[in-house]
């Protein structure tokens, strides 16, 4: 997509600030908002409508007890974006990029595959949250909204013709639209501050179905096609021309990452205490879909409520939606070499969602499953990253210590044995 002359000015004047912080070496947050942008990008991935699906079931069927779980799972994310934020940094390219450069081919494809059917799942998630949203607020038929969300999303691709800081402040805003619609949530929900305190640090997996819930809200936090995403957002935005400059914008990227991931953190802790206050404290432990959640609220909490609800879920859907095209075409360029038209992209990956309404499957169960898809996934793109953020060759000055590639390792592997609990618990194995 081509920068209009007025783009070029526009990324020239917020490079230029960015440079005027790292030559007077200015601190606070006057200092920080040059770098704001990517990993706000990257957030709105970790609220999306896969979010809403797999934090309401969860707060509805086990109230507060999965909370641990978020809070893991943001943590995690922390640290995940962080590495893939450093690789742009600190090397210039993208995650799938090094892949192609240094994997034999075999493993590049498998893991372009792999990649692709992720962010189809996360498309899905997206796609259907969005048409949902719009279904119930304006009461579209379903299909047709999928249709509009499409067409919206592309429109708001399009923002990147004017370079990258309008699709940024618009991508944040969103963030903190949902911010104040889960803030309003809150006050009205009225949840036990004493309840989210205790079950945000103690652990606790009851049966399978609590299992299957953690590993789809793991699944639905910590997103593949967003790991490989962050560092194309951060390799060519501003360009250090030193080691030390690298160290500073790291700093900064480091910063932003832990501000946009604690609100999303937030939003999604929300969705989850909302459900538990509002429907599993009622003895409504049954809600397990985005549309009996909305139908209950109403005579729960009030029309006010329910509306913000679906306010909240259409921003998360359309801007999660953008964010998604703009993975599947880092993904595919780095991978492959070559990309396709963004009319193109936003069309095939709109299939499977038009397929699932044509069908008349259940939308909040395909969005569950969707996450925990994303799941399986996830281990791929994390070792990627570990292997490449650790080596000195590739990183220089901002290769990972070794605790930290412990870390990322253990992170992993820790997904990797949830899902082999769920895999086993599925066919009735008992754990």
């Amino acid at each position: 997509m081509g920068i209009s002359v007025s783009a070029s000015s526009s990324e020239h004047k917020a490079v230029a600030r960015a440079r005027k912080v790292l030559n007077q070496r200015k601190r606070g947050l006057r200092g920080l908002l040059p770098f704001i942008g990517p990993a706000f990008i990257a957030a709105v991935a970790y609220v999306d409508p896969g979010n809403y699906a797999t934090n309401i079931q969860s707060g509805s069927q086990f109230g507060y007890r999965l909370l641990w779980v978020v809070v893991l799972a943001n943590l995690m994310a922390i640290f995940i974006q962080r590495l893939s934020a450093k690789l742009g940094i600190a090397t210039g390219k993208n995650l799938p990029e090094l892949c192609r450069a240094y994997f034999p081919t075999p493993v590049n494809i498998g893991l372009w595959v792999f990649a692709e059917i992720a962010a189809m799942a996360t498309d899905l998630a997206e796609f259907l949250g969005a048409s949902l949203g719009l279904n119930l607020l304006f009461h579209i038929p379903l299909l047709v909204a999928t249709v509009i969300t499409g067409i919206g999303t592309y429109l708001i691709l399009m923002l990147d013709r004017f370079g990258f800081r309008p699709l940024e402040r618009f991508i944040t805003a969103m963030i903190v639209l949902m911010g104040v619609c889960y803030l309003a949530e809150t006050i009205v929900s009225k949840p036990s501050f004493q309840q989210i305190a205790v079950h945000s640090v103690v652990p606790w997996l009851g049966n399978t179905q609590a299992v299957m819930l953690a590993v789809g809200v793991i699944g639905a936090t910590v997103m593949p096609h967003v790991v490989y995403l962050h560092s194309g957002l951060t390799q060519q935005r501003i360009r250090p021309q030193n080691d030390e400059e690298k160290i500073e914008i790291n700093r900064f990227s480091t910063k932003e990452i832990i501000i946009a991931l604690v609100l999303a953190g937030l939003i999604n802790m929300s969705m989850m205490y909302m459900a538990a206050a509002a429907f599993h404290a009622t003895g409504h432990t049954d809600i397990a879909d985005i549309q009996t959640a909305y139908r209950t609220l109403t005579p729960l909490l009030g029309p006010a409520a329910s509306a913000v609800f679906l306010v909240s879920l259409l921003t998360s859907g359309f801007s999660s939606s953008a964010v998604g095209t703009m993975a599947g075409q880092v993904i595919m360029q780095g991978f492959v070499g070559f990309t396709i038209p963004l009319w193109v992209r936003r069309v095939v990956t709109m299939i499977p969602t038009i397929i699932v309404v044509w069908m008349g499957l259940d939308p909040t169960r395909t969005l569950v499953v969707s996450q925990v898809i994303l799941s399986l996934v996830l281990p791929m793109p994390i070792f990627s990253l570990v292997y490449f953020t650790h080596r000195r060759d590739i990183m220089g000055v901002l290769a990972n210590r070794r605790i930290t590639s412990f870390i990322a390792s253990f992170i992993a592997v820790l997904v990797l044995v949830l899902n082999i609990v769920l895999i086993l618990g599925s066919f009735g194995v008992q754990i």
